[in-house]
């Protein structure tokens, strides 16, 4: 059986976690999950330790020392998981603003379909998206028809973050080069993937913001999207040596 890990970052998701985690763990296909815990205030670390022992060997955790942003999270997560052997990895938000029931969805689309890296798009058929403000649904979906011109991308969801990649994606970007750390870290791991030959596929899937906590997202993640998007076009990306 495939081994799969899904990467979920958190930073004060009490009012998320545990239901988050179940809903993973109810999933057909054995997933596991890795959680990326940034210090949180609220106690998430302590639900996480409570659910690792009533699902022993399928949740696991690593603790950071503070809030590190969203790229070194994963960046972390991938090179854990590669060292660890799985073969399909999933980024995925604690929040149910990806819907878990659309995991299959992703990992069907690389294992039997030929992706190498799977895009739960919010996009490409249309906007789906629910219970945003309209300014943040304009901006999101702006932001991504900006990075396609300019980076001439063919992905409708440039800034997604609920994704699955092969292995081999993973092995061969060479991750210690990412520079990018919030939105930007999305389009550059979509960017790079694609520039070194790789195939994307976006499923398409209806997003619903948070109904509990509080959104990390910052008017700072998007500048730095849009000035890093510039830079990108003119970098030369070579995979990894090995």
């Amino acid at each position: 059986m495939d081994r799969k890990a899904i990467i979920i970052p958190t930073y004060k998701e009490k009012e998320n976690i545990e239901n988050i985690l179940r809903a993973v763990m109810s999933l057909e296909g054995g997933y596991h999950v890795l959680v990326i815990e940034d210090n949180s205030p609220d106690g998430t670390a302590d639900i996480v330790r409570k659910m690792m022992k009533e699902f022993e060997g399928r949740i696991f955790m690593i603790e950071r020392k503070g809030k590190l942003g969203l790229g070194t999270a994963y960046l972390t997560g991938f090179k854990w998981c590669l060292e660890h052997d799985y073969d399909y990895i999933f980024e995925m938000d604690a929040d149910f603003s990806h819907n878990p029931n659309d995991v299959p969805k992703l990992y069907k689309a690389c294992a039997e379909e030929g992706a190498d890296l799977a895009i739960g798009s919010r996009y490409c058929n249309g906007i789906s998206v629910i219970n945003w403000p309209i300014g943040r649904v304009i901006m999101s979906y702006y932001a991504s028809v900006y990075v396609r011109k300019v980076l001439r991308m063919k992905v409708f969801d440039c800034t997604a973050g609920f994704k699955c990649y092969t292995r081999k994606v993973l092995e061969t970007i060479d991750l210690d080069k990412v520079k990018m750390k919030g939105y930007g870290f999305q389009i550059e791991m979509k960017y790079t993937t694609c520039r070194l030959g790789f195939k994307i596929k976006e499923v398409p899937i209806i997003f619903e913001d948070r109904k509990a906590g509080t959104s990390k997202m910052s008017s700072g993640i998007f500048g730095e999207a849009f000035w890093g998007v510039l830079g990108l076009r003119f970098r030369k990306i070579k995979p990894r040596k090995r």
